[in-house]
């Protein structure tokens, strides 16, 4: 292999490359042939302290200097994460198996995007005065220690900045840990950040799987913790950092509808289900899996869906052609194949897919079922690949009872040209990040986040510096005290 996907060492503590091969030896595999490029080892307790009181000593410091100043570092880094975006994409591509064609547009550019965002809100980072006769409060900005950031394995370049980004701008320090699947990226991530400027023990990175998590969410040390993941983990990590009493953001999964009313556009509406189901071979927390397709278009939409998705082109991820990549693991393909039998024995009608490639990786063709019902395992449970299910409606009303009728709320869609009924519907579609007319875009400058159990909290924007910082309140009296005796 041309390209090196060894890192350095396992982990990035203390502004260094750290080893210690006592740890949990974890393969890295390419989801593309299925062969490992490179191994890291999971952290032993003795590196989860040292990349905790690093984080711990180091912090102080770092909140000691002006928003602007903290600000620079990170937007110097955005620029660097630019520069670098092929070489950081490749080994994106390597750690995924996600196409370059998507990584080079994707993940190190929104990664710099963070960076460069909160770089930029970094120095504004006031508090407020408020007059109360002659006396007065002010209140203080404040950060919140040592945060604690657990990415996923679909995103892990951007969800490592889209964490680390407002927490260091707020004057945190992070300990981060990559899923144990793709734990490669993250790594330049740190190294990047080192590079730009900021002091040593403010971003850390440690491998690991569930019980380095565990050491990390339950540490004294630790004020905040961020996870993106699932939600059965999820809930243990929210319940785990409770009864410590910290700070806690959750991006969990979701079932989400797409609604497509018999006046939308065709093809916007099928590139719209497109993009809600099979980028990034559908491995997308947010994705649109449940279509909601008014019956009057049904059959014209899934004919005008099957000839797009006859163009996917499935190959060698590195290839700047292929537009559909594998599934991440072989564990994943096969919990992805589970769920196609199941949908095939509850009657749903395959459309077109639901079979594994021939070839080396982990492979799945785009897959469609039609005639879905909303009680089908297929239209409840959150699948994590490239399976659209849809499902037919006749009226609005309907079609929003039951797009609500789930457990999930991270994002819903519509798809209409009637812009009231566009806007009327969404307003009553209980999610936290919404389209319309569109899906899956995340720009850093718009919350991001669920409802229900798809999480708590929010990323990105102006609303995750309240994620990551808190307030201080300070009353000044400017005349004698009276107390009562």
């Amino acid at each position: 292999m041309s390209y090196d996907t060894q890192p350095k060492a396992s982990h990035f503590i203390d502004g260094a490359y750290v080893e210690d091969t006592s740890g949990v030896p974890i393969p890295v595999i390419f989801p593309a042939t299925g062969k490992q490029i490179a191994t890291v080892y999971a952290a032993t307790p003795a590196i989860v302290d040292q990349a905790l009181a690093s984080a711990h000593r180091a912090q102080r410091q770092w909140a000691a200097m002006s928003g602007t100043e903290r600000g620079r570092i990170l937007r110097r880094a955005a620029d660097m994460m630019r520069d670098r975006n092929h070489d950081l994409s490749v080994l994106e591509t390597y750690d995924t198996g996600k196409p370059y064609q998507e990584t080079i547009a994707v993940d190190a550019t929104s990664g710099a995007d963070a960076l460069e965002y909160f770089g930029g809100l970094a120095g504004s980072l006031t508090g407020e005065h408020i007059q109360l006769g002659e006396d007065w409060v002010y209140t203080r900005r404040e950060p919140l220690g040592v945060c604690v950031g657990i990415g996923a394995w679909n995103y892990p370049t951007q969800i490592a900045c889209w964490k680390g980004a407002p927490a260091l701008a707020c004057g945190n320090a992070m300990v981060f840990k990559p899923s144990e699947m793709t734990p490669l990226c993250a790594l330049k991530v740190a190294e990047i950040l080192h590079e730009a400027g900021l002091p040593a023990g403010i971003y850390n990175v440690v491998q690991g799987l569930g019980e380095v998590g565990a050491s990390l969410v339950t540490d004294p040390r630790v004020a905040k913790v961020s996870l993106t993941g699932s939600v059965p983990t999820g809930k243990k990590v929210y319940a785990a950092a409770a009864a410590q009493m910290k700070h806690v953001t959750m991006e969990l999964g979701g079932k989400s509808p797409l609604i497509i009313f018999d006046d939308a556009d065709l093809d916007n509406a099928v590139g719209g289900a497109i993009l809600a189901n099979f980028y990034s071979s559908g491995q997308v927390c947010s994705n649109g899996t449940r279509v909601f397709v008014h019956e009057g278009i049904k059959e014209a939409f899934l004919k005008r869906l099957t000839e797009r998705l006859s163009n996917a082109v499935i190959g060698d991820p590195m290839d700047e052609a292929t537009n559909f990549g594998p599934m991440v693991s072989e564990k994943q393909m096969k919990i992805v194949l589970d769920y196609i039998e199941k949908g095939e024995n509850e009657g749903a009608r395959l459309v077109t897919g639901g079979k594994r490639l021939n070839r080396d990786g982990f492979y799945l063709q785009p897959t469609v079922f039609a005639d879905v019902t909303d009680d089908m395992i297929i239209a409840r449970e959150e699948i994590f690949g490239p399976v659209m299910a849809v499902l037919d409606f006749s009226s609005e009303e309907e079609a929003i009872t039951r797009a609500n009728a789930t457990e999930f709320g991270l994002s819903a869609g519509v798809f209409t040209r009637d812009l009231s009924r566009g806007h009327r519907v969404i307003a009553q579609l209980e999610a936290g990040s919404c389209f319309i007319n569109s899906y899956n875009d995340a720009p850093v400058e718009a919350p991001f986040g669920g409802t229900k159990m798809s999480g708590v909290g929010r990323e990105n924007s102006k609303a995750a510096i309240n994620h990551y910082s808190q307030l201080k309140s300070v009353y000044v009296r400017m005349g004698d005290v009276e107390a009562p005796y």
